[in-house]
C-alpha cells in the first residue's frame, strides 16, 4: 500500500489511482457542483464572478476549464489567467504574444548556439539539442 500526504490538506492517505485524499476529492466535486450550479443561473459570469459567488478559488476554476469540466462554448465570458503574464485567455496555458515571444527568443537562441557551432567551438561541437537549454541555464 502507497501511503502518501494529500497535496491540498496534508493529511496522509492511502494513495491509489488519485494524487489527493478522498476527503479533498468530495470537497473538489462539491465546489465543482457550485460553479456549475452558478454558471446554468449566470451563463455569462466571469471567473471572477463566479469565485465571488461560490467561494471556489480562481485557480481551482481554472483547473476545472483545462480539465474540460467547465466548457468556455457555454460560457461565452469565461476565461482564465496566462500562466506567464496574467492576461485573460479562452484556451492553452499562454496568451498569444507570450507565445509568440517564447518561439522568437528559442528561435534566436538556437541561431546563436548554430553560430558558436559553426565557428568552430570545440566544447560545444555534438552538443545538438541540448545547448539551447544549456544557454538559458548559464544566465
Amino acid at each position: 500500500m502507497n501511503l502518501g500526504n494529500c497535496p491540498r490538506c496534508g493529511k496522509l492517505f492511502a494513495n491509489n489511482f488519485r494524487d489527493i485524499c478522498p476527503a479533498c476529492i468530495k470537497d473538489i466535486e462539491h465546489e465543482y457542483e457550485k460553479c456549475l450550479e452558478y454558471l446554468r443561473q449566470e451563463k455569462l459570469a466571469t471567473i471572477q464572478e463566479v469565485h465571488d459567488a461560490t467561494g471556489v478559488s480562481v485557480k481551482q476554476i481554472t483547473k476545472f476549464i483545462k480539465e474540460g469540466r467547465i466548457t468556455v462554448a457555454n460560457n461565452p465570458n469565461m476565461m482564465y489567467p496566462c500562466e506567464v503574464c496574467g492576461v485573460l485567455i479562452r484556451e492553452n496555458n499562454m496568451c498569444d504574444s507570450c507565445r509568440t515571444r517564447l518561439t522568437r527568443d528559442l528561435s534566436a537562441a538556437a541561431k546563436e548556439d548554430f553560430g558558436m557551432e559553426q565557428g568552430g567551438s570545440a566544447d560545444r561541437k555534438g552538443s545538438g539539442a541540448y545547448s539551447a537549454v544549456d544557454k538559458f541555464r548559464n544566465q
